[in-house]
């Protein structure tokens, strides 16, 4: 028996196949577009249903939603693609199409861009969920629901880029989204949520002002330390498309965390250390924990129920080491020559 949600979006995508079929004009597409793949359309109302859904559930009906929602982006991009094609009958049109113009640099996806359709393409079929958050919050989703102290050094001129005086800042790390999902969502919740965060760093070729993180969350009765290190293997093996991963798992701190680790990971770069690795032949690449009780009490969740892992690694960092890039200022740089090559 077909899934509810399927059935739903079956019947969608039959409705728009048929209602496409009929548009002739651009306006007339950009209003089914609208329709159907707006931020108010049909499409995100059944995503949303979708994100609701059990775990379990997900990954019943996840690969041929995705397949549906695939779909009917086609289904608009190959219409108006058609419709653009056809040359118009006023004679007082000048049709430019049969002029030879400059021929300019093909446009390519960033690096950033590939890398963020990678981690979610083997996220989002595990039942994750992709959240976004904003840039410029509050003290309270940055610092205070993630058990960060009042006196902590990360909350000085040093590390935060604060706006005006005023208790707002730009974030410091994407960890802030992930109570922002929990306000908004609820448990259980498992979510991954890439984007950019800013710290007031000395820049070199591994750290710089603004560069990209990504934070995952997964709580729910019963989740303990072997579901992260078996997510985190997961993660890194399907990244990198390798089983024999060189990799180390350290302690570490961080306050909402507890406990915390560090997955580090062999230098791609050198074998006998360099300024990537800092002369330790070692990148850290996962960070990681055990979600703190006071961060879930935060969120008005009980942890003597419910318990959960976190992660925030380090995007750019991911992205330097998956295309071997060794200066993270490359990948703000607006020259061709490097970023052609991706």
């Amino acid at each position: 028996m077909l899934h509810p949600l399927l059935e739903n979006a079956e019947q969608l995508l039959l409705n728009a196949t048929e209602q496409c079929s009929s548009i002739t004009t651009l306006d007339a597409l950009e209003n089914f577009r609208i329709q159907f793949l707006g931020r108010k359309g049909h499409l995100i109302t059944l995503s949303e249903t979708f994100n609701a859904l059990p775990t379990e559930e997900k990954k019943i009906v996840g690969s041929r939603f995705q397949e549906i929602k695939k779909a009917l982006e086609n289904l608009h991009a190959n219409k108006k693609k058609s419709l653009e094609s056809i040359k118009p009958e006023n004679k007082n049109h000048i049709d430019f199409s049969e002029i030879e113009a400059q021929k300019n640099h093909p446009g390519k996806l960033h690096a950033y861009t590939q890398v963020i359709e990678r981690i979610e393409n083997i996220f989002i079929p595990m039942g994750y969920t992709k959240f976004e958050g904003p840039e410029v919050e509050d003290e309270f989703h940055n610092f205070d629901a993630l058990n960060v102290p009042t006196n902590h050094p990360a909350r000085d001129m040093h590390d935060t880029l604060w706006v005006n005086n005023t208790k707002q800042l730009l974030r410091t790390h994407t960890s802030s989204v992930q109570i922002r999902a929990l306000e908004e969502h609820g448990i259980p919740i498992a979510g991954f949520a890439p984007g950019r965060v800013f710290r007031h760093e000395a820049v070199d070729a591994t750290h710089d002002i603004m560069f990209m993180q990504c934070e995952g969350i997964f709580i729910d009765k019963g989740i303990n330390l072997s579901n992260l290190l078996g997510t985190a293997k997961h993660f890194l093996s399907s990244f990198f498309e390798t089983k024999d991963l060189d990799i180390r798992i350290r302690p570490g701190f961080f306050p909402f965390v507890e406990p915390g680790l560090e997955i580090d990971m062999r230098c791609v770069f050198c074998k006998t250390g360099c300024s990537v690795c800092k002369k330790t032949t070692w990148i850290e690449v996962f960070p990681c924990g055990m979600i703190h009780p006071n961060v879930l009490k935060a969120c008005n969740i009980d942890p003597e129920i419910y318990s959960g892992f976190a992660f925030g690694f380090g995007l750019s960092r991911i992205v330097m080491l998956y295309h071997g890039i060794d200066d993270i200022r490359h990948l703000s740089t607006g020259k061709i020559g490097f970023l052609k090559q991706f």
